[in-house]
Protein backbone atom coordinates (compact mmCIF):
# COMPACT_ATOMS: atom_id res chain seq x y z
CA UNK A 1 0.00 0.00 0.00
CA UNK A 2 2.56 2.22 0.92
CA UNK A 3 4.72 1.36 -1.70
CA UNK A 4 1.47 2.06 -4.33
CA UNK A 5 1.25 5.47 -2.76
CA UNK A 6 4.93 6.75 -3.08
CA UNK A 7 4.51 5.46 -6.73
CA UNK A 8 1.56 8.01 -7.11
CA UNK A 9 3.32 10.43 -5.71
CA UNK A 10 6.95 9.99 -7.96
CA UNK A 11 4.15 10.38 -10.87
CA UNK A 12 2.86 13.00 -9.85
CA UNK A 13 5.69 15.12 -9.11
CA UNK A 14 7.52 14.14 -12.60
CA UNK A 15 4.22 14.94 -14.01
CA UNK A 16 4.25 17.83 -12.24
CA UNK A 17 7.55 19.26 -13.31
CA UNK A 18 6.95 18.03 -17.25
CA UNK A 19 4.26 20.44 -17.28
CA UNK A 20 6.21 23.13 -16.24
CA UNK A 21 8.94 21.92 -18.27
CA UNK A 22 6.93 22.81 -21.78
CA UNK A 23 5.10 25.64 -19.99
CA UNK A 24 8.85 27.51 -19.40
CA UNK A 25 9.84 26.14 -22.97
CA UNK A 26 6.52 28.01 -24.44
CA UNK A 27 7.34 30.98 -22.11
CA UNK A 28 11.01 31.25 -23.84
CA UNK A 29 9.62 30.32 -27.22
CA UNK A 30 7.13 33.10 -26.78
CA UNK A 31 9.78 35.76 -24.99
CA UNK A 32 12.31 34.66 -28.05
CA UNK A 33 9.48 35.37 -30.91
CA UNK A 34 8.89 38.77 -28.85
CA UNK A 35 12.23 39.40 -29.15
CA UNK A 36 12.86 38.62 -32.29
CA UNK A 37 9.89 40.70 -33.55
CA UNK A 38 10.53 43.74 -31.87
CA UNK A 39 14.32 43.93 -33.26
CA UNK A 40 13.60 43.58 -36.67
CA UNK A 41 10.32 45.82 -36.69
CA UNK A 42 11.07 49.11 -38.86
CA UNK A 43 9.79 51.23 -35.79
CA UNK A 44 11.14 52.26 -32.50
CA UNK A 45 10.06 50.30 -29.81
CA UNK A 46 11.21 51.53 -26.20
CA UNK A 47 9.23 49.83 -22.70
CA UNK A 48 9.29 51.14 -19.13
CA UNK A 49 7.97 49.63 -16.03
CA UNK A 50 4.92 50.72 -13.55
CA UNK A 51 7.40 53.81 -12.51
CA UNK A 52 8.55 54.88 -15.78
CA UNK A 53 12.29 53.71 -16.01
CA UNK A 54 13.43 52.17 -18.99
CA UNK A 55 13.42 48.05 -19.29
CA UNK A 56 13.50 47.71 -23.02
CA UNK A 57 15.05 49.62 -26.28
CA UNK A 58 14.86 47.82 -29.56
CA UNK A 59 17.51 48.72 -31.73
CA UNK A 60 15.86 51.34 -33.79
CA UNK A 61 14.99 52.96 -30.65
CA UNK A 62 18.74 52.41 -29.28
CA UNK A 63 19.42 54.36 -33.12
CA UNK A 64 17.26 57.22 -32.91
CA UNK A 65 17.53 58.13 -29.20
CA UNK A 66 21.08 57.68 -29.02
CA UNK A 67 20.95 55.10 -25.62
CA UNK A 68 22.12 51.61 -25.98
CA UNK A 69 20.11 48.90 -23.46
CA UNK A 70 22.76 48.81 -21.45
CA UNK A 71 23.21 52.71 -20.36
CA UNK A 72 19.57 52.89 -20.66
CA UNK A 73 17.86 50.41 -18.46
CA UNK A 74 16.27 51.69 -15.51
CA UNK A 75 16.84 55.40 -16.31
CA UNK A 76 14.15 57.74 -16.06
CA UNK A 77 12.19 57.80 -19.55
CA UNK A 78 12.61 61.58 -19.90
CA UNK A 79 16.18 61.12 -19.76
CA UNK A 80 16.67 58.21 -22.35
CA UNK A 81 12.99 59.69 -24.22
CA UNK A 82 13.41 63.85 -24.22
CA UNK A 83 10.53 64.88 -26.59
CA UNK A 84 10.50 68.74 -26.76
CA UNK A 85 7.76 71.44 -28.94
CA UNK A 86 9.02 71.54 -32.58
CA UNK A 87 8.12 75.33 -32.34
CA UNK A 88 9.13 76.72 -29.10
CA UNK A 89 11.78 73.58 -28.53
CA UNK A 90 10.17 73.59 -25.06
CA UNK A 91 9.75 69.93 -23.22
CA UNK A 92 6.34 68.31 -23.60
CA UNK A 93 4.75 68.27 -20.65
CA UNK A 94 1.87 65.94 -20.97
CA UNK A 95 4.43 62.76 -22.02
CA UNK A 96 2.04 60.07 -22.93
CA UNK A 97 4.40 57.17 -21.20
CA UNK A 98 3.34 58.79 -18.08
CA UNK A 99 -0.32 59.52 -19.35
CA UNK A 100 -0.94 56.21 -20.75
CA UNK A 101 0.34 54.37 -17.05
CA UNK A 102 -1.92 56.71 -14.75
CA UNK A 103 -5.22 56.44 -16.85
CA UNK A 104 -4.37 53.02 -18.53
CA UNK A 105 -4.98 53.82 -22.45
CA UNK A 106 -3.43 54.63 -25.45
CA UNK A 107 -2.15 58.14 -25.66
CA UNK A 108 -0.58 60.03 -28.86
CA UNK A 109 1.97 62.70 -28.90
CA UNK A 110 1.11 65.77 -29.74
CA UNK A 111 1.32 67.13 -33.58
CA UNK A 112 4.98 69.00 -33.99
CA UNK A 113 6.93 67.04 -31.44
CA UNK A 114 10.89 66.30 -31.73
CA UNK A 115 12.72 63.81 -30.09
CA UNK A 116 15.94 64.97 -28.77
CA UNK A 117 18.81 62.50 -29.33
CA UNK A 118 21.72 61.95 -26.55
CA UNK A 119 23.78 63.71 -28.86
CA UNK A 120 21.34 67.07 -29.05
CA UNK A 121 20.32 66.07 -32.67
CA UNK A 122 16.57 66.68 -32.81
CA UNK A 123 14.20 64.88 -35.25
CA UNK A 124 10.57 65.22 -35.74
CA UNK A 125 8.25 61.92 -34.49
CA UNK A 126 5.25 60.47 -34.26
CA UNK A 127 4.08 58.55 -31.96
CA UNK A 128 1.70 56.35 -29.35
CA UNK A 129 1.82 54.52 -25.71
CA UNK A 130 0.12 52.08 -24.59
CA UNK A 131 0.05 50.58 -20.88
CA UNK A 132 1.33 46.92 -20.64
CA UNK A 133 -0.91 44.83 -18.50
CA UNK A 134 -0.19 41.13 -16.26
CA UNK A 135 -1.80 38.53 -16.61
CA UNK A 136 -4.44 39.69 -13.73
CA UNK A 137 -4.98 42.72 -15.71
CA UNK A 138 -2.46 45.00 -13.39
CA UNK A 139 -0.25 47.74 -14.97
CA UNK A 140 3.16 46.81 -15.06
CA UNK A 141 4.73 49.50 -17.26
CA UNK A 142 4.07 51.18 -20.84
CA UNK A 143 5.34 50.06 -24.39
CA UNK A 144 6.11 53.21 -26.77
CA UNK A 145 6.18 52.59 -30.67
CA UNK A 146 7.85 55.71 -32.83
CA UNK A 147 9.20 56.52 -35.71
CA UNK A 148 10.93 59.57 -37.60
CA UNK A 149 8.74 61.77 -39.89
CA UNK A 150 11.22 64.32 -40.59
CA UNK A 151 10.76 63.43 -44.04
CA UNK A 152 7.22 63.52 -44.43
CA UNK A 153 7.36 67.21 -42.14
CA UNK A 154 9.75 68.27 -44.70
CA UNK A 155 7.77 67.39 -47.80
CA UNK A 156 4.85 68.79 -46.27
CA UNK A 157 6.83 71.92 -45.86
CA UNK A 158 8.39 72.32 -48.92
CA UNK A 159 4.58 72.06 -50.92
CA UNK A 160 2.90 74.07 -48.72
CA UNK A 161 5.75 76.92 -49.55
CA UNK A 162 5.51 76.52 -53.10
CA UNK A 163 1.64 77.17 -52.85
CA UNK A 164 2.41 80.39 -51.55
CA UNK A 165 5.49 81.96 -53.35
CA UNK A 166 6.51 82.04 -56.97
CA UNK A 167 8.67 79.24 -58.66
CA UNK A 168 10.69 81.78 -59.95
CA UNK A 169 11.31 84.76 -57.60
CA UNK A 170 10.12 82.53 -54.12
CA UNK A 171 8.65 85.63 -53.16
CA UNK A 172 4.81 85.24 -51.18
CA UNK A 173 2.28 84.66 -54.71
CA UNK A 174 -1.09 86.50 -54.48
CA UNK A 175 -2.52 83.66 -52.23
CA UNK A 176 -0.39 84.80 -49.49
CA UNK A 177 0.21 88.51 -50.33
CA UNK A 178 -3.46 88.53 -49.86
CA UNK A 179 -3.21 86.71 -46.20
CA UNK A 180 -0.47 89.11 -45.49
CA UNK A 181 -2.42 92.43 -46.67
CA UNK A 182 -5.21 91.07 -44.23
CA UNK A 183 -2.89 90.79 -41.35
CA UNK A 184 -1.50 94.31 -42.03
CA UNK A 185 -5.35 95.63 -42.02
CA UNK A 186 -5.83 93.96 -38.47
CA UNK A 187 -2.61 95.39 -37.12
CA UNK A 188 -2.99 98.72 -38.45
CA UNK A 189 -6.70 98.96 -36.97
CA UNK A 190 -5.85 97.56 -33.73
CA UNK A 191 -2.54 100.04 -32.93
CA UNK A 192 -4.69 102.85 -35.00
CA UNK A 193 -2.08 103.10 -37.67
CA UNK A 194 -1.96 103.25 -41.64
CA UNK A 195 -0.59 100.54 -43.71
CA UNK A 196 0.41 100.79 -47.48
CA UNK A 197 -0.03 98.76 -50.06
CA UNK A 198 3.28 99.52 -53.25
CA UNK A 199 2.28 98.21 -56.65
CA UNK A 200 5.26 97.99 -59.26
CA UNK A 201 5.59 97.47 -62.62
CA UNK A 202 8.40 97.21 -64.49
CA UNK A 203 8.91 99.51 -67.51
CA UNK A 204 9.86 98.64 -71.06
CA UNK A 205 10.00 94.96 -69.69
CA UNK A 206 8.91 93.46 -72.65
CA UNK A 207 11.65 94.99 -74.84
CA UNK A 208 14.16 92.60 -72.88
CA UNK A 209 11.99 89.23 -73.60
CA UNK A 210 12.47 90.21 -76.84
CA UNK A 211 15.68 91.27 -77.81
CA UNK A 212 17.55 89.47 -74.81
CA UNK A 213 15.19 86.22 -74.59
CA UNK A 214 12.87 84.82 -71.99
CA UNK A 215 15.97 83.22 -69.65
CA UNK A 216 17.42 86.41 -69.38
CA UNK A 217 14.21 88.33 -68.35
CA UNK A 218 13.66 85.64 -66.06
CA UNK A 219 16.82 86.41 -64.44
CA UNK A 220 16.33 90.12 -64.39
CA UNK A 221 13.08 89.00 -62.72
CA UNK A 222 15.12 87.67 -60.10
CA UNK A 223 17.62 90.43 -59.68
CA UNK A 224 15.13 92.92 -59.22
CA UNK A 225 13.14 90.53 -56.51
CA UNK A 226 16.72 90.66 -54.38
CA UNK A 227 16.42 94.30 -54.90
CA UNK A 228 13.02 94.79 -53.68
CA UNK A 229 14.14 93.13 -50.91
CA UNK A 230 16.96 94.73 -49.95
CA UNK A 231 15.20 97.79 -49.76
CA UNK A 232 12.31 97.45 -46.85
CA UNK A 233 12.11 96.16 -43.57
CA UNK A 234 12.06 92.68 -42.11
CA UNK A 235 8.87 93.53 -41.30
CA UNK A 236 7.48 94.73 -44.58
CA UNK A 237 6.09 91.69 -47.58
CA UNK A 238 7.74 91.64 -51.05
CA UNK A 239 5.25 89.52 -53.04
CA UNK A 240 5.54 88.86 -56.80
CA UNK A 241 1.92 89.54 -58.84
CA UNK A 242 2.69 87.91 -61.79
CA UNK A 243 4.70 88.87 -65.23
CA UNK A 244 6.54 92.13 -63.95
CA UNK A 245 4.50 93.09 -61.40
CA UNK A 246 5.32 92.86 -57.64
CA UNK A 247 3.90 93.91 -54.94
CA UNK A 248 5.14 95.89 -51.22
CA UNK A 249 3.16 95.65 -48.24
CA UNK A 250 4.72 98.37 -45.68
CA UNK A 251 2.83 96.64 -42.76
CA UNK A 252 2.82 100.00 -40.17
CA UNK A 253 3.71 103.33 -40.92
CA UNK A 254 3.14 106.51 -39.23
CA UNK A 255 2.11 108.56 -42.14
CA UNK A 256 1.86 108.60 -45.98
CA UNK A 257 5.62 109.96 -46.00
CA UNK A 258 6.88 107.07 -44.92
CA UNK A 259 5.26 105.18 -47.98
CA UNK A 260 7.09 108.24 -50.24
CA UNK A 261 9.89 107.37 -48.67
CA UNK A 262 10.08 103.25 -49.20
CA UNK A 263 8.73 104.14 -53.00
CA UNK A 264 11.98 106.42 -53.67
CA UNK A 265 14.63 103.88 -52.32
CA UNK A 266 12.64 100.88 -54.44
CA UNK A 267 13.12 103.00 -57.64
CA UNK A 268 16.22 103.74 -56.72
CA UNK A 269 17.28 100.26 -55.83
CA UNK A 270 15.82 99.10 -58.93
CA UNK A 271 17.44 101.46 -62.17
CA UNK A 272 21.01 100.74 -60.48
CA UNK A 273 23.01 98.11 -62.88
CA UNK A 274 21.98 94.59 -63.05
CA UNK A 275 24.41 92.51 -64.14
CA UNK A 276 22.50 89.57 -66.11
CA UNK A 277 24.30 86.62 -68.20
CA UNK A 278 26.88 89.03 -69.56
CA UNK A 279 24.30 91.93 -69.97
CA UNK A 280 24.45 95.08 -68.22
CA UNK A 281 21.16 96.02 -68.14
CA UNK A 282 19.02 99.04 -66.65
CA UNK A 283 15.52 98.79 -65.76
CA UNK A 284 12.71 101.18 -63.94
CA UNK A 285 9.45 100.98 -62.25
CA UNK A 286 6.65 102.68 -62.23
CA UNK A 287 4.93 102.78 -58.47
CA UNK A 288 1.28 102.72 -57.25
CA UNK A 289 0.98 103.62 -53.40
CA UNK A 290 -2.87 102.80 -51.87
CA UNK A 291 -3.16 103.60 -47.86
CA UNK A 292 -4.92 101.66 -45.42
CA UNK A 293 -7.42 102.98 -44.54
CA UNK A 294 -8.39 105.35 -47.32
CA UNK A 295 -8.01 103.68 -50.13
CA UNK A 296 -9.59 100.76 -48.83
CA UNK A 297 -10.66 98.44 -45.90
CA UNK A 298 -9.80 95.30 -47.58
CA UNK A 299 -6.84 93.71 -49.46
CA UNK A 300 -8.37 93.98 -52.61
CA UNK A 301 -9.79 97.30 -52.18
CA UNK A 302 -5.87 97.91 -51.31
CA UNK A 303 -4.74 96.50 -54.55
CA UNK A 304 -6.88 97.82 -56.46
CA UNK A 305 -6.60 101.51 -55.73
CA UNK A 306 -2.74 100.85 -56.05
CA UNK A 307 -2.74 99.68 -59.22
CA UNK A 308 -4.74 102.39 -60.67
CA UNK A 309 -2.15 104.65 -58.91
CA UNK A 310 0.59 102.41 -60.92
CA UNK A 311 -0.81 103.37 -64.32
CA UNK A 312 -0.80 107.12 -63.60
CA UNK A 313 3.07 107.03 -62.12
CA UNK A 314 3.30 105.34 -66.21
CA UNK A 315 1.59 107.89 -67.57
CA UNK A 316 3.41 110.57 -66.20
CA UNK A 317 6.55 109.54 -67.42
CA UNK A 318 7.59 106.35 -65.81
CA UNK A 319 10.36 106.03 -63.37
CA UNK A 320 8.86 107.52 -60.73
CA UNK A 321 5.68 106.69 -57.95
CA UNK A 322 1.79 107.73 -57.63
CA UNK A 323 -0.49 107.80 -54.58
CA UNK A 324 -4.23 107.18 -55.34
CA UNK A 325 -6.32 109.60 -56.45
CA UNK A 326 -8.04 108.86 -52.83
CA UNK A 327 -4.46 110.04 -50.89
CA UNK A 328 -4.12 112.94 -52.76
CA UNK A 329 -7.65 114.46 -52.22
CA UNK A 330 -7.20 114.21 -48.63
CA UNK A 331 -4.05 115.48 -48.28
CA UNK A 332 -5.37 118.47 -50.07
CA UNK A 333 -8.34 118.64 -48.18
CA UNK A 334 -6.62 118.74 -45.15
CA UNK A 335 -3.89 121.30 -46.35
CA UNK A 336 -7.00 123.63 -47.27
Amino acid sequence: MKSGLDHNLVSSAFSDATDRKIISDAVSREKELARITLASIGDAVLCTDASGKITYLNAVAEKMTGWCIDDARALPHNEVFTIVDGETHRPIVNNPIILAIKHNKIFRLPKNSMLVRRDGFECAIEDSAAPIHDLEGGIVGAVVVFHDTSAAVATERRLAHRAQHDFLTDLPNPVLLNDRISQAISLARRNEKEAAVLFLDLDHFKEVNDSLGHAVGDQLLQSVARRLKGSVRESDTVGRKGGDEFVVLLSEITNVDDAARSAEKICAAVVEMHLVSGHELRVTASIGISIYPRDGLDAADLLKSADQAMYQAKKSGRNQFSFSPRVVETDAAAIT
